[in-house]
């Protein structure tokens, strides 16, 4: 299961736990160091925007788009235990199933060192005991529309027209998902990568996400 969140300052968090974790988000906040405002459910506007997905369709896969680069992503140490690790390929009615070392090789291809937590942990935080995930935190932010519209534009101010970025896929329109009792509800690709060339794995990846995508676009 993975979540999208945000800070004050509209940086962006996925964070993907197995079913049965139990995350505190104010205790998940106070260990990043972000103080009272802590983190929340990102809208879905800002999830078009730097995922390039729908709610309800965040997935650590949405990290490969040049928009999401700055997004921080949180794994649950219990992945590691795990034969096979599920996730969405940017559309719900579907899971990509994957060991978590595929997923590393994975996060690796495209620049990101994974990051795996203890997220039911609870460690004491203040003066003398330093937030132990204020690392995760990220860099960067962007300009989401409620910043825009918390600050808009003076009306003095020069009109500058600035290009708008190029994305890595255009947005996303998930099926909706219907549940029958006593069978799954989405199709599952499992994916290996037996070999150690994590570009081809990468491509392997991509190669289930693209089609998947294309058909939304299509339709």
């Amino acid at each position: 299961m993975s979540c999208g969140f945000q800070d004050k300052k509209h940086r962006l968090y996925i964070v993907s736990a197995l079913a049965d974790t139990k995350v505190d988000m104010k205790i998940l906040s106070q260990r990043l160091g972000l103080g009272k405002g802590g983190v929340r459910m990102a809208p879905e506007e800002n999830l078009r925007q730097v995922l390039q997905v729908p709610l309800g369709c965040v997935t650590p896969f949405a990290l490969f788009n040049e928009s999401a680069s700055a997004v921080s992503l949180l794994l649950d140490q219990g992945l590691k235990s795990k034969q096979s690790c599920y996730f969405h390929p940017l559309t719900n009615d579907v899971t990509i199933a994957l060991s978590s070392s595929n997923l590393d090789k994975f996060l690796l291809s495209i620049g990101k060192q994974p990051a795996y937590v203890d997220l039911e942990a609870s460690p004491v935080v203040g003066k003398d005991n330093p937030p132990d995930l204020a690392d995760l935190v990220p860099s960067g932010a962007f300009c989401s529309s409620e910043e825009s519209v918390e600050n808009p534009t003076p009306k003095d101010a020069p009109q500058v027209n600035v290009p708008k970025e190029k994305t890595c896929l255009p947005e996303v329109k998930a099926k909706p998902k219907v549940q029958n009792k006593g069978a799954e509800s989405s199709e599952s690709k499992v994916l290996t990568n037996n070999g150690p060339n994590v570009e081809i794995f990468a491509s392997d990846v991509l190669e289930v996400i693209f089609p998947l995508f294309l058909s939304e676009v299509i339709q």
